[in-house]
C-alpha cells in the first residue's frame, strides 16, 4: 500500500467514524503533501529520519508513511479495518441485501457549502463503494452558516459539475441543491435554477418549533412544489449533544402530500439525525410514499452510512421498489422530471 493511499484511508475511515474534523485534516493534508513531494523525496526523507520536515506531517502520519513504504499495512489503518470489521458484523443479511440494491446516493454535500472535501472527491469515494451515482445537494443560499450557494455561484457549480462527469463517466455526478423551505413554504432559491436541477432536496433548517399547524402548512406548501423531489430530514431532530426536539406536524397531511405529489420522503442515515423515527416512517410507508435513503455525507467517509438508513428500512418493512436510489440514474431522472403537483 502505498503511502497516499493509507493516509486517504485513515482519513475516510475517521471520517465514517464521526472523528474529531481536525484529526481528519491532518491525515488528509499529510496526504496532499506526500503527492506534492513525489516518491523520491518522500523515501528520501524517510531513509534519513525527516519526514516531518513535509508540511502538515507529523509524528503520527509519519510513522504511517514509514509503514507503508516497508510495504507494511500501518498499524494505525489495521485498527481502524478492524473495528470496521466489527460494525459490519453487525450487520444482519436483511440490511445488507437491501445496501447492494442501492446505486447511489441523492443528498450530499462538497466543500462548495458546508462539506470538507472538494466534488471530486466526493464523487470518487461514491464510486470507489459501488455507486453509480451521487446527487451534490449544496445548501441554498439563505443558510449562510453553510456558506449556501447563490445563484452565481450555483452556476459556477453547474459547469463544473460538466467537466467532472465527462472525465468520470460512466459515473455521473446528478445535480442538485438541499434548498432550505422558507417559512411560508416557499423554496429559497430561483425556480428558473431549480428547474435545471436532476434533484431539489427540500427541508426545514429554520423556525424548527414553529407550531403544528403553521409548520404543517409550511411542509405541504413545499411539498406542493413542482421542483421538490426530497422532503430531507422531515423532523430536523438531533439525537446526539444536547439534541434537539423533533419538530410538530401533522403526519398525515404531511405524507399525504408527498404521495399525492410523487416526493421521496428521505430517510436520512447521518447517526446524529436518523431521521424520520419508525413511527413517521412506518406512516410514511402507510400512505404510499416513496422513500430516498440519503447520507446527507459531509465527507467522503459518511457515504458509507447507508447501511443506517437501510437498517431503519428494513425495520419499517419499506418496499424496495419505492426506495428512489434502488433505481437506474436514468429512471431516477425521468421520476424526477414527471412527478409534480
Amino acid at each position: 500500500m502505498e503511502p497516499v493511499e493509507a493516509l486517504k484511508r485513515i482519513a475516510f475511515l475517521l471520517e465514517r467514524g464521526r472523528a474529531p474534523t481536525y484529526k481528519v485534516r491532518a491525515f488528509r493534508g499529510a496526504a496532499a503533501s506526500v503527492e506534492e513531494a513525489g516518491t523520491e523525496r518522500v523515501r528520501a526523507l524517510a531513509d534519513a529520519g525527516r519526514l516531518t520536515d513535509l508540511p502538515g506531517v507529523g509524528d503520527t502520519t509519519a510513522r504511517v508513511i514509514t509503514e507503508a513504504l516497508a510495504g507494511d499495512v500501518p498499524a494505525y489503518l489495521g485498527h481502524l479495518e478492524s473495528e470496521g470489521e466489527t460494525e459490519e458484523e453487525q450487520v444482519t443479511p436483511e440490511v445488507a441485501a437491501l445496501r447492494a440494491q442501492l446505486l447511489g446516493d441523492c443528498h450530499s454535500h462538497s466543500d462548495w457549502s458546508d462539506g470538507g472535501s472538494p466534488i471530486r472527491e466526493m464523487a470518487e469515494a461514491a464510486r470507489a463503494l459501488g455507486h453509480e451515482y451521487l446527487v451534490l445537494t449544496d445548501h441554498s443560499p439563505r443558510l449562510t452558516v453553510a456558506h449556501g450557494l447563490n445563484r452565481e455561484r450555483l452556476l459556477e457549480q453547474l459547469d463544473v459539475l460538466a467537466e467532472l462527469n465527462e472525465e468520470l463517466a460512466p459515473f455521473r455526478i446528478l445535480t442538485g441543491i438541499e434548498v432550505d423551505i422558507l417559512e411560508d413554504g416557499g423554496l429559497d432559491q430561483e425556480e428558473e435554477l431549480l428547474a435545471r436541477l436532476d434533484v431539489v432536496v427540500a427541508s426545514v433548517h429554520s423556525k424548527l418549533r414553529m407550531e403544528r399547524a403553521e409548520m404543517t402548512r409550511r411542509m405541504v406548501a413545499a411539498i406542493e412544489s413542482p421542483h421538490t423531489d426530497i422532503l430531507g430530514h422531515c423532523t430536523g431532530r438531533i439525537l446526539v449533544g444536547r439534541g434537539r426536539p423533533q419538530s410538530q406536524f401533522d403526519p398525515d397531511a404531511v405524507f399525504e402530500a408527498c404521495a399525492r405529489t410523487g416526493t421521496a420522503v428521505e430517510i436520512n442515515s447521518r447517526p446524529e439525525r436518523l431521521d424520520p423515527p419508525e413511527e413517521l416512517l412506518s406512516a410514511a410507508v402507510e400512505a404510499g410514499c416513496y422513500v430516498s435513503i440519503d447520507t446527507d455525507a459531509h465527507a467522503p467517509g459518511q457515504l458509507e452510512w447507508l447501511v443506517l438508513g437501510c437498517a431503519k428500512a428494513v425495520a419499517t418493512q419499506v418496499p424496495e421498489n419505492r426506495i428512489v436510489n434502488s433505481w437506474k440514474a436514468d429512471k431516477l431522472l425521468r421520476w424526477t422530471a414527471d412527478h409534480a403537483a
